[in-house]
Order: structure tokens, then C-alpha cells, then sequence
């Protein structure tokens, strides 16, 4: 039987996940280096200094195209009940620019928020200006409950405008910058161009998966063409009439925001058909279901260690196995929520094929600058994940251990901003961060402080999460 709550929390997982994981990889202790695997494939210890030409992906390169394949997923769900309540398309779509100008806005401001980017080494005012900015984003953010008159809502939002504005005007940054336009938040700037690119493609083929699928192809052939000096396509590739906010570059990530949106199309269509009346299958129970989960964790671990070490072919062959037996055990169930788990594992699968024979083209697979098959690879694994939250939570009703991320993913805003502009603030003006510092004099010990850290963040959502306070995204 569909329970539309189990579903939505299931996605919630993979955003909350991906966020968690942002601030966790952010948090790692460079002083004492951890294994190279531990960081960024691009920026290995022990120097950390950038090399492109360097293949391979670590768990740290999963974050981002985890949170953008969720984004696309949620496509349907916030999207679909406007259009068929009658709102015109292009209102829709206004409101989603509006939302999208939003993100470039909190983009922005955080960046000129962020207390290490006061000083080299912040001191009291510093964490205060940081708290400060937290409260200010909050009261433009926050949806507030019904319960709060509009006036207030006004005068709260109107207060924060000039609070925030002061800031921006008032501070200067360690390089002795005042306010830019250009100092923004990149990871913001990306999720605020796809977020508007991809709900309006979403709209104009959203009865038309061909046509979706059509234009990833004709960006695809601009993503291949782009270097060709001189040519139409490298013109347009470079326009940006805003270069602060836009440009088309940012929209290769639509690679990993199209599989989402089929994948959230797949699974907001089951979830509003008429439920099946519940039957037992014979022979398929909890093993079963615990056992694709097992399968597919694997697969995960092994795409990404195996891409990791360069060993492509074996990667590929352990793979075939793995997949081979996933697709065994699920094509023995014939209920409607087993063919929509068998569908996503055949596009999962799909895209992660595309990202393999992908691999050798740019040098191999790398997050930075993105390479083709890193992002048909990370697509595939983020359906994956999806299907082992969602089997675990539901069928062997294990969805305790998710709840901390559940949380983190409906706020997701929250948890982004509330390690530099709130937790950071009140550990070292409380005196509690030089306590956290002992930990980092042993590499692993550090890292265990970032456990700490991403944990307080994940908790402090949490918290905003059950008072049913949610920043607008």
C-alpha cells in the first residue's frame, strides 16, 4: 500500500544526507591529513592544492549531485498541484525566476556574512555580526505560522531588510573589500540556476519524458561543443549579460537535475494512484527487500572506491554481478510499488552505464571541472540511494535511524548556514571551539570533531525542524 509520508521522507533523506555530508566534508581537519580519500579527489593531501587533471571521486564529490537529484525530484511535488489547480504556466514560472533571484539574494548575503571572511581570525564582533546574520535571514525566510498577524510579519521582515542592509554597508572583509556583488556563495549560485532552469523545463515536459530527455541531448551537444573556438556554440556558452548570477555553464548540472525530475515523476506518480489492496507475495518478504538493500549499498561503495583507485574495468565487472543480482530478486515481485522500485533501478542503471562509457572521455572521471561522466555517474548512485532509504524505511520499518536526516532535509537552508553563522559563533564565544580544537592533534581525532560539528548543525535543524519553523526554498 502507497504512504505518501514514508515517500516524502525518503527524498528528505537523500537532501538531508547530502547536506549533512557537505557540512561534515567541510568540517575535516586539514592540518593533520586524513587519507586522500577523505577529501576532495582534485584536492588531495597533503598539500591540498588543485590539480584537474587528477581523476577519480571520493564521498566527498557525491554531496552536491545528491542535494541537486533531489532537487529535481522534487519537481513534481511542489509544482504539479499549482498547474492543476489552474495556475497559467507562465505564473508558475515567474514564481519560480522569483524564487530563483531569492537564492542569488541569500547567496550573496551569506558570503558577506561568514565570520572568516571578516578576519583570518574573527574575534568577538565577528561572531556577533555572524549571529546577527542568522537572525536576519531567518526573519526573511522563515514561513511563519499562521498564529503571527500580518503586520508583524511586515514589520519582522522590514526590520531584517535594514539590519541586513546595514550590515552589507558597514563591513569591511579581510582583503579590505567592502560590498561586491561578485562575492556570493558558488554552491547557492548553481542550485539558484538550476532550480529555475529545471522546474521550467520541468513544466514544458512534463507530459513528455521524450522531449525532456531531447533537450538533455541538444545541451549536451552545446556542453561537448563549447571549446571549439570561434564557433556559435562557444559564443553562447560564454554569454551572460550578469556573469554574478548566470551563466551557462552552471547549467550542466541539469545532467544530474533531469534523471532526478524522471525519477520524482516516477515516484509522485505511484503515490497518487489508487493503492492496491495489500496481497503477500510468496516468497518475497523482508530478505528480499534487505537484500536489494544490501546489493545496491555495495554497488555504491564499489562505483565509487573503485573510480577512486582507477580500477575501471574491475569496478564495472563487480558491478554487472551486483546489478545482475538486484535486477534477479526484483523482477520476482509484482506489486505496483515493486515496479516502480524495478523502474528506478532501470534508469539508476541507465545513467550509471552512460557515466561508465563516459569515463575515459576528459581525462576520466572528476567533480572539478565536472566531466561528463561524473555527472550520469552520480545520477545513477543518487537513484540508488534513494531506493535503500526508501526500502529500509519502509519494508524492514527501520526509519529511526533517519529521522536526524529527515529533518535536516525539510529545512534544508538551515542546516546550509547554520555551522558558519550559528554554531561556529556561539562555540568560540563561548569559549567551547579551543575544547573542540584538542581533538585535531591526531588525524582521525579531527575528524571526529567534525563528527561533533556536523552533528550540533544536524540537531540545531532539527530543533527548527519539530517547532515547525521552515526557511522558504
Amino acid at each position: 500500500m502507497s504512504i505518501p509520508i514514508r515517500r516524502a521522507d525518503a527524498l528528505d533523506a537523500l537532501r538531508g544526507l547530502a547536506i549533512l555530508f557537505m557540512v561534515l566534508s567541510g568540517s575535516i581537519h586539514f592540518a593533520n591529513p586524513l587519507p586522500a580519500w577523505m577529501y576532495h579527489a582534485q584536492v588531495p593531501p597533503p598539500d591540498f592544492k588543485f590539480n584537474p587533471d587528477l581523476p577519480g571521486i571520493t564521498w566527498v564529490d557525491l554531496v552536491f549531485p545528491f542535494f541537486l537529484f533531489a532537487m529535481g525530484a522534487a519537481f513534481p511535488f511542489g509544482l504539479t498541484k499549482r498547474l492543476q489547480a489552474g495556475a497559467a504556466l507562465w505564473k508558475v514560472a515567474l514564481q519560480s525566476l522569483q524564487r530563483g533571484l531569492m537564492l542569488v539574494a541569500f547567496a550573496i548575503f551569506l558570503q558577506h556574512t561568514k565570520p572568516f571572511l571578516f578576519s583570518t581570525a574573527p574575534g568577538p564582533a565577528d561572531w556577533l555580526i555572524g549571529l546577527a546574520s542568522f537572525g536576519v535571514m531567518f526573519a526573511l525566510l522563515v514561513r511563519y505560522p499562521d498564529s503571527v498577524k500580518r503586520t508583524y510579519r511586515i514589520a519582522l521582515r522590514s526590520i531584517a531588510l535594514a539590519a541586513g542592509a546595514a550590515i552589507l554597508a558597514t563591513r569591511t572583509y579581510a582583503d579590505g573589500s567592502g560590498f561586491l556583488l561578485t562575492r556570493s556563495d558558488i554552491i547557492i549560485i548553481v542550485l539558484a540556476n538550476v532550480a529555475f532552469f529545471g522546474s521550467v523545463l520541468w513544466m514544458l515536459t512534463r507530459t513528455n519524458i521524450l522531449l525532456r530527455l531531447g533537450i538533455l541531448g541538444l545541451l549536451m551537444a552545446l556542453r561537448l561543443t563549447q571549446g571549439i573556438d570561434g564557433s556559435w556554440n562557444q559564443w553562447i556558452w560564454n554569454a551572460s549579460p550578469f556573469p554574478w548570477m548566470y551563466k551557462l555553464y552552471y547549467l550542466q548540472y541539469l545532467f544530474i537535475v533531469i534523471p532526478g525530475s524522471i525519477a520524482g515523476d516516477l515516484i509522485y506518480a505511484w503515490l497518487n494512484a489508487p493503492s492496491e489492496p495489500l496481497k503477500e507475495e510468496r516468497g518475497w518478504g523482508s530478505m528480499q527487500w534487505g537484500s536489494v538493500a544490501i546489493l545496491l549499498t555495495g554497488v555504491i561503495g564499489i562505483t565509487v572506491a573503485g573510480l577512486f583507485s582507477r580500477d575501471v574495468l574491475l569496478t564495472m565487472a563487480v558491478n554487472a554481478v551486483l546489478l545482475a543480482a538486484v535486477y534477479a530478486v526484483l523482477r520476482s515481485a509484482h506489486s505496483s510499488e515493486a515496479r516502480l522500485f524495478r523502474t528506478l533501478f532501470y534508469w539508476g542503471t541507465f545513467w550509471l552505464l552512460l557515466g561508465f562509457f563516459f569515463e575515459a572521455y576528459e581525462g576520466g572521471i572528476k567533480k572539478d571541472r565536472a566531466t561528463v561522466s561524473y555527472y550520469f555517474v552520480t545520477s545513477g548512485l543518487a537513484g540508488y540511494t534513494y531506493i535503500v532509504f526508501s526500502i529500509i524505511a519502509e519494508h524492514l520499518r527501520r526509519r529511526w535511524p533517519f529521522a536526524l536526516i529527515i529533518d535536516n532535509g525539510k529545512n534544508p537552508m538551515i542546516a546550509y548556514v547554520a555551522g558558519n553563522v550559528l554554531i561556529l559563533p556561539i562555540l568560540s564565544l563561548t569559549a567551547l571551539m579551543p575544547l573542540l580544537n584538542e581533538l585535531t592533534y591526531t588525524p582521525w581525532l579531527g575528524f571526529v570533531k567534525g563528527v561533533i560539528f556536523t552533528l550540533l548543525v544536524a540537531v540545531a535543524t532539527q530543533f527548527f525542524t519539530k517547532k515547525g519553523l521552515f526557511w522558504r526554498t
